[in-house]
C-alpha cells in the first residue's frame, strides 16, 4: 500500500482573513495532513456578475447577494498567497492552491507546487485544461458532476498538452453530500475506464467515507476543514473541525498500514501463536507399544507442536513404537 496523500482543504474557510488562513495551516500540520490547500481566484475573472449562488451557498450565506459579491469577501490577495506559501515552507507542510481562472494559473505556476489540483467545475473548461496541461506538471483532478466521457475527454486534453501524471478523484459537489449520493464504487469505475490512479474528494459529514475510500485503494483523500463550523461562510458547515481532521488522518494512516501487501500468509506475530492455537495428533487413551493407531485411540488437541491433524490418515494404521499416555503427542 503506497502512502495515501491527505489534502486538508482550507478552501475559503479563512473568510478572506490571512491570520485565519495561517491558523488553518497550523491546524492541518498538527493533524498530520500532507498538504493544506487553498483556492486562488480573481473574483471578476472567475464569476459573472449575473451568476447566482448555488443552493447550498444560499442556505449557508443567504440569497441577498450574488456569487461574485460573496467571493469578493472570501478572496485573498496575491501577496497573501506568497506569504502563505512561505509560512507553509517554514512550518513544514505542503502548500497547494487551486486556481479558478487563467490569471491565477499563471500566478501559481511560480510557486513550484508538487501538483495542480483541478476542481470539479473546471473539468469542462477547455482553455483552463490546456493552460494546466502546458505547464507539464502532475495533476490531481476532482470529477464531481461528471460522467465518464467528460472525465476521459479532460484527461485527453491534459495529456495532449503535456500533463505528466494525472490522479482522478471521485467526488460529489453537494455540500454536504448525503451518504446515499456518494456512490463510492464509482471510484473503481473511473480507475477502470481511465487506467489512472484514483482517490476521493469528500464532502460528506464525518470521516467514515474517507476512511472507506482509503480501504478501497484511494491514493489521495481530500477533505474540507474549518476552525469552527459555526463561522459565517458557505463551506464551514460541511467541513471537519480540528479534532475531526486529526481523527481522519489517524484513521487513514491505520487503514494504510492494515492494507498490507496482499499476500495471504501468517504474519510474524501470528507465527508465534501457531503452537498455542493449532492442534496435533494425540493419544485419546493409553496406547501400548505394538498397538495400531486408530480413530478410536487417537484424537486432536492443542498444542500444535506435534504431528499435524492434516496427516491423520498417514498415522492411522501405523504401529506404536512405544507406550503413549493419554493426551501425549504421537510420534512415529
Amino acid at each position: 500500500m503506497e502512502h495515501v496523500i491527505i489534502i486538508a482543504e482550507a478552501g475559503v474557510n479563512h473568510n478572506g482573513d490571512l491570520s485565519l488562513a495561517k491558523k488553518m495551516v497550523d491546524t492541518a500540520r498538527l493533524a498530520g495532513a500532507d498538504y493544506v490547500k487553498f483556492q486562488t481566484f480573481q473574483p471578476e475573472n472567475f464569476v459573472s456578475r449575473y451568476a447566482e449562488k448555488a443552493e447550498y451557498q444560499k442556505e449557508t450565506t443567504g440569497a441577498g447577494e450574488t456569487q461574485l459579491q460573496m467571493l469578493k469577501k472570501l478572496s485573498l490577495t496575491n501577496e497573501n498567497f506568497l506569504e502563505l506559501k512561505k509560512y507553509c515552507d517554514k512550518t513544514g507542510i505542503g502548500f497547494i492552491s487551486t486556481p479558478f481562472d487563467l490569471e491565477s494559473i499563471e500566478f501559481l505556476e511560480n510557486f513550484n507546487m508538487d501538483f495542480w489540483k483541478i476542481p470539479s467545475g473546471e473539468v469542462t473548461n477547455l482553455p483552463y485544461l490546456e493552460a494546466i496541461g502546458k505547464t507539464g506538471r502532475k495533476v490531481i483532478m476532482s470529477t464531481g458532476m461528471c460522467n465518464l466521457e467528460e472525465i476521459l475527454n479532460a484527461v485527453r486534453i491534459l495529456e495532449n498538452c503535456g500533463a505528466k501524471e494525472i490522479v482522478l478523484l471521485h467526488c460529489n459537489t453537494q455540500y454536504p453530500t448525503p451518504y446515499e449520493d456518494v456512490n463510492l464504487s464509482a471510484m473503481k469505475s473511473i480507475a477502470k475506464a481511465s487506467h489512472k490512479k484514483t482517490g476521493y474528494s469528500d464532502h460528506t459529514p464525518g470521516i467514515e467515507i474517507s476512511v472507506a475510500a482509503a480501504a478501497m485503494g484511494a491514493v489521495v483523500i481530500e477533505k474540507h476543514f474549518t476552525l469552527d463550523k459555526n463561522m459565517p461562510g458557505p463551506d464551514h458547515k460541511a467541513s471537519l473541525e480540528p479534532e475531526e481532521l486529526k481523527a481522519l488522518v489517524c484513521a487513514v494512516r491505520n487503514v494504510e498500514k492494515a492494507l498490507g501487501n496482499g499476500n495471504k500468509e501468517a504474519s510474524p506475530l501470528e507465527k508465534e501463536n501457531k503452537a498455542a492455537v493449532r492442534k496435533s495428533i494425540v493419544a485419546k487413551e493409553v496406547i501400548r507399544a505394538g498397538e495400531k493407531f486408530s480413530a478410536s485411540n487417537l484424537t486432536t488437541k492443542r498444542p500444535g507442536t506435534g504431528i499435524s491433524p492434516m496427516q491423520w490418515y498417514d498415522v492411522i494404521g501405523k504401529t506404536a513404537g512405544r507406550d503413549f499416555k493419554e493426551d501425549e503427542l504421537i510420534e512415529l
